[in-house]
């Protein structure tokens, strides 16, 4: 792909199951073959020239634009239920950022299906979850081993399987 992406050309990003590591080797490729330190590929860790807040800026950004709607009409992000769909990086960062402002996060999912915490989330459910993804690069299912009062439901979209009230649906 090197003949077809570049500064003024196309600048590829991570999308599902493509994130920093992966990145980071297509950028490593590219610079072989073009003999180029340029920034043609975003997502790349910040010792290869990628930007610092990188990873958390499509989910900070998806959060502070629901912050605007909010306050286009007359209300606030604190106290909000909110269903996540995903489970991958911009809803690991929307889940942070949520719980920064006071929202209750009540829903993570993936392909495979969807998990409920009517308690919501928090920082160390949070944690676990990236670790989880992040790391040990599991499904969505298996964040119940260790917090057996979520509720998993298979092939569900959080919009098919939660009962209580929601204020907002995020991707």
């Amino acid at each position: 792909i090197q003949r077809h992406v570049g500064a003024d050309t196309d600048v590829p990003a991570g999308d599902i199951g493509v994130g920093g590591r992966e990145i980071g080797y297509l950028f490593g490729q590219y610079k072989r073959l073009r003999n180029e330190f340029t920034g043609v590929l975003t997502g790349k860790n910040i010792k290869w020239g990628g930007s610092l807040i990188r990873p958390e800026a499509t989910g900070y950004g998806a959060v502070y634009f629901l912050e605007e709607m909010c306050k286009d009409n007359n209300t606030v992000i604190r106290g909000k239920n909110v269903l996540l769909s995903g489970s991958g990086n911009v809803a690991q960062y929307a889940c942070e950022k949520l719980l920064q402002l006071g929202a209750k996060v009540l829903t993570f999912s993936d392909s495979n299906g969807t998990i409920v915490d009517k308690d919501g989330f928090n920082e160390e459910k949070l944690a676990h979850l990236m670790h989880l993804k992040n790391e040990k690069r599991g499904r969505i299912a298996e964040f119940k081993e260790k917090y057996p009062s979520v509720v998993y439901h298979e092939n569900k979209k959080p919009w098919e399987c939660f009962d209580g009230q929601v204020d907002c649906i995020m991707p």
